[in-house]
């Protein structure tokens, strides 16, 4: 049986993942109207990563009796001034969701949860990756420089992301 902070802490995460995706799409979509189309496709690819992170807390509530609710999510801001700003709020934004989750782990661990605590050792590993890989865009935007060249091969090369 899941007890009832676990259950309101896990929900609040699975929100705050549903949150990521609409911002993730919202960067996407500006992206998209801005004719970055690499940009764009690399942020659906997040968008789709943050809705599937957020099914796993989904399944996970079920699996041990608890109850998945849905919270109202913020409307996401709508256009950024520039792509490096928009995955320096990418980074900012992951730098929170990770702090998130750590905050879950203490929780487990507080409320002696180790299937929970097992659960999201998943997701501390995920965010290590998650915050490096806008870290490495972001050390492209430093190399590229203001170079409108460099920001179209960055474009391009995050195009083939899957």
């Amino acid at each position: 049986m899941l007890k009832k902070t676990i259950e309101q802490a896990f929900n609040e995460q699975m929100n705050k993942e549903l949150a990521s995706a609409y911002i993730y799409a919202a960067m996407a979509a500006d992206f998209a109207v801005k004719n970055y189309n690499g940009f764009s496709r690399w942020m659906t690819a997040q968008a789709r990563e943050e809705m599937a992170h957020a099914q796993k807390f989904y399944e996970f509530l079920l699996e041990r009796g608890g109850r998945p609710l849905y919270d109202t999510l913020e409307k996401p801001q709508k256009s950024w001034d520039s792509v490096r700003a928009a995955f320096e709020h990418a980074l900012r934004h992951e730098q929170f969701i990770t702090k998130s989750i750590d905050e879950l782990v203490n929780l487990a661990r507080k409320e002696d949860d180790k299937a929970a605590e097992i659960f999201l050792q998943w997701f501390v590993t995920e965010q290590v990756e998650e915050e490096d890989s806008v870290e490495t865009v972001l050390a492209k935007f430093e190399l590229a420089g203001e170079d409108k060249r460099g920001l179209y091969l960055l474009d391009k090369e995050l195009g083939s992301r899957e």
